[in-house]
């Protein structure tokens, strides 16, 4: 059973990769050669896949992918809630890396 998948073009790979996620816990996935980006909610894990390994040149060996929902706030006894947001966890293969520091 092989699997068909479309390739995605330049401009839809740079409008799934976000901005990378810069947190105590995902700088500390780096030590397990893991990246966290965030994404649009309706992107798929293979989607995922293409974009990274097309913008960064690196293989990527798993995507996993969580969404995290919006807090109630309230301000001036308004209550508003923040919008949801999608984060995709990307495990490198083994000697490739992707410096966060530098733009992209």
């Amino acid at each position: 059973m092989s699997k068909a998948v479309a390739t995605i073009d330049k401009t839809r790979m740079y409008d799934i990769i976000r901005a990378p996620v810069i947190t105590e816990k995902a700088t500390m996935g780096s030590e397990h050669n893991q990246v966290t980006f965030k994404v649009p909610l309706d992107a798929s894990k293979p989607e995922i896949k293409q974009a990274v390994e097309g913008i960064f040149n690196v293989k990527v060996k798993a995507v996993n992918t969580l969404i995290q929902k919006g807090k109630v706030k309230r301000f001036r006894g308004t209550i508003g809630k923040r919008s949801d947001v999608k984060k995709a966890i990307v495990t490198l293969v083994e000697g490739h890396s992707i410096d966060i520091g530098v733009g992209v």
